[in-house]
């Protein structure tokens, strides 16, 4: 499964749930089994059972959050609790979240990147921006200007040219004009 590393966490939650229900761990999140049952003589196996359980979502959830997160529920026991914590952590409320992702579009550089990893990578931030706050919805053009500011340098006499034309091209024609660009260098 793929880690939470920060940009991703809807996918991750969509995955991570259907991974808790795969393994009948989801009501320790979702609520149903949340709470220890109470300690009586009749439900000794029971809460054994329940801890059990708990130790297994616990891992799961643990094990799938990237190194820069895990210090948010490294101390937490409750599966409930953790799913809650990140929740809070990127929920669509967080501005500080919203202002680490406008920093990482800020930074955004293809680098060692395909064109279209770069592309998926820096739409994945936007798209993430636009869902946390609505005024904050990034425009195709707004968009195209971020993506071509991180393109690497050996792009640039094509981009000039394409930004000479009277119709600019849409987001995916300038990836696939790219990406042709990439496909004839290489």
């Amino acid at each position: 499964m793929e880690k939470l590393v920060g940009n991703n966490y809807k996918y991750w939650k969509m995955c991570m749930e259907a991974f808790l229900q795969g393994q009948d761990l989801w009501e320790l999140v979702s609520g149903g089994e949340a709470i220890i049952p109470i300690e009586t003589l009749e439900n000794v196996e029971s809460r054994r059972k329940w801890k059990v359980r708990c130790g297994k979502a616990l891992f799961a959830l643990r094990t799938s959050i990237s190194k820069e997160f895990i210090e948010h529920v490294r101390d937490i026991t409750s599966p409930k609790e953790v799913w809650d914590t990140l929740e809070k952590l990127f929920s669509k409320k967080n501005t500080a979240r919203l202002q680490f992702l406008e920093n990482e579009l800020a930074i955004s550089r293809q680098e060692g990147m395909s064109v279209s990893e770069y592309f998926l990578r820096v739409k994945n931030l936007c798209s993430e921006i636009s869902e946390i706050d609505d005024k904050e919805k990034i425009s195709e053009a707004r968009l195209r200007r971020y993506l071509i500011r991180g393109l690497k340098k050996e792009y640039v006499p094509f981009i000039t040219s394409i930004q000479g034309w009277a119709t600019q091209p849409s987001v995916e024609e300038l990836e696939n004009l790219l990406s042709n660009q990439e496909a004839l260098a290489n």
